[in-house]
């Protein structure tokens, strides 16, 4: 899994766009997918984080917690649209709610479709 500050990138395009993009059209649609991890914030993170509120600005440890949250939520998306089929997710989005004291749960979700080229007329899809 990818650090706080790095990005995952997904081996399959993951848009969050209502359609596939140009030059390529819907083959069939797998269905919803989704990914979801649930954190928590450790004792020493909490008391860093208490520390930096105390003198405003960007809270770093949370925004570190959020980033490894959403990048996993991204990979276990991307796994679960692979193991239905899919080379694409459409309409991905991000949701996220606290589940108890000091736990967030992140979920990544969208739509999972198996696109192919878009052919010009007269000729077959690749």
């Amino acid at each position: 899994m990818p650090s706080s500050d790095e990005i995952y990138h997904p081996s399959i395009p993951v848009v969050t766009t209502f359609d596939p993009p140009p030059g390529w059209k819907i083959h069939s649609i797998l269905g919803p997918c989704w990914g979801i991890t649930v954190r928590s914030r450790s004792i020493g993170g909490q008391f860093v984080a208490g520390l930096q509120t105390l003198g405003g600005g960007e809270i770093t440890m949370y925004t570190e917690l959020a980033n490894l949250s959403r990048n996993q939520a991204l990979e276990r998306l991307e796994a679960h649209a692979l193991a239905l089929g899919a080379n694409m997710v459409l309409t991905m989005r991000f949701d996220s709610s606290d589940l108890a004291a000091n736990t967030n749960e992140i979920v990544a979700y969208g739509t999972a479709v198996y696109v192919v080229k878009d052919s010009e007329p007269g000729q077959t899809p690749a």
